[in-house]
């Protein structure tokens, strides 16, 4: 599905699950090594419906309440600074890649700190959840990836047993050894969810946002200017760009009319969230042009219903802290010149650039 008012019917409909086991026939002759396992077995509040899906979600929700997220919002800032401060060493002359050296260091040092990763294990962190976004990857390569995603996390849970702190993986782990009916495959899979999908989002958006503006002059002078604001950028970022395209699969709990079509009962279902922005019936015939001016900028760049992304506030605030900051300190940010520019990601899921070449500066 690719239009955005039947993504959202879908999205919100009690006949469409996400649990494969109880509402998938053919879950059983899907081969192991897919690359897609990981996202389909699952067992998390990602999957579940109902009082189960209640039960994970309010175990999770309190660390992203906007009171909560707003409060990182000082270390967001320091950790932009930092980050702002070495690029000012950058020889103007080399490209930088910006997604490398900026974008993606902010979302992954705060969900790690939300986390409790320690500093030793976020280099492995990091490298296996971009392995399992990878679905472009072999049957050999992701079976691979998923044994090492499912090894570093039960690592991470070993290491908050033996040395908890104030952190969420601590929190999930009280309540698995606890009074909490949560099992150790939950638990696992909870961490993979929120620690992979918890930065991928923002890394995304920080990356689009920023190639939208340096590649379209006239909507950055909109933002000098002051006819546009930040909140501007972002919005229509997630509209045009959504840092997540799909997120595979739903299935059909029994047969479902759609104005004509018949989805029936076990059939898997693809909601294209990244299309939902981009719906010439709701956006007009100019869907496709990233326009701040723009007065229709709804989307589902955060999914909808029961399963809207919890840290949805949290990529929209690092994203207000890292933009700003960026063009400020760098006013004259554009493409790198002869070199490739910014290469797709390799992956079903995600819509995010591999790179981000820019020059930060005047090449003398």
């Amino acid at each position: 599905m690719t239009g955005h008012e039947y993504i959202r019917r879908l999205a919100g409909d009690r006949r469409v699950s996400r649990d494969p086991r109880q509402h998938w026939p053919e879950l059983e002759r899907i081969p192991q090594d897919w690359s897609l396992n990981v996202w389909v077995r699952v067992v998390s509040a990602f999957t579940s419906y109902g009082a189960e899906h209640r039960r994970l979600r309010n175990m999770i929700a309190p660390s992203f309440t906007p009171r909560r997220t707003e409060a990182l919002r000082p270390r967001v800032q320091e950790i932009v600074d930092g980050l702002i401060t070495s690029l000012e060493t950058a020889d103007p002359g080399e490209p930088v890649d910006l997604r490398a050296e900026f974008a993606y260091i902010i979302p992954n040092e705060v969900i790690c700190e939300l986390f409790g990763v320690p500093a030793d294990m976020r280099a492995w962190t990091r490298r296996v959840m971009d392995a399992v976004l990878n679905t472009g990857a072999s049957p050999q390569e992701a079976r691979a990836a998923y044994a090492e995603m499912w090894a570093c996390m039960r690592a991470l849970a070993d290491v908050k047993r033996v040395r908890p702190g104030d952190d969420m993986t601590t929190e999930l782990i009280a309540a698995r050894d606890g009074d909490f009916a949560f099992d150790e495959d939950q638990l696992i899979s909870t961490l993979v969810l929120m620690i992979g999908a918890g930065s991928e989002t923002a890394v995304n958006l920080i990356a689009k946002a920023v190639h939208a503006l340096i590649t379209r002059p006239d909507q950055l002078a909109l933002v000098r200017e002051g006819k546009a604001s930040w909140d501007d950028v972002i919005e229509e970022t997630l509209r045009v760009e959504g840092p997540i395209m799909h997120m595979p699969l739903r299935y059909a709990v029994e047969d479902i009319d759609l104005d004509g079509v018949r989805i029936r009962r076990g059939e898997p279902i693809i909601l294209a969230f990244g299309a939902a922005g981009r719906d010439p019936a709701l956006h007009g015939e100019d869907a496709d042009a990233f326009d701040l001016t723009r007065t229709e900028r709804e989307h589902l760049a955060f999914g909808y219903g029961v399963h809207f992304c919890l840290g949805a506030p949290l990529a929209r605030m690092e994203a207000a802290v890292a933009l700003p900051a960026l063009f400020e300190r760098f006013p004259d940010i554009r493409p790198a010149s002869g070199v490739e520019g910014p290469v797709p990601q390799a992956s079903f899921i995600a819509n995010g650039h591999r790179s981000l070449p820019v020059h930060l500066k005047p090449v003398a």
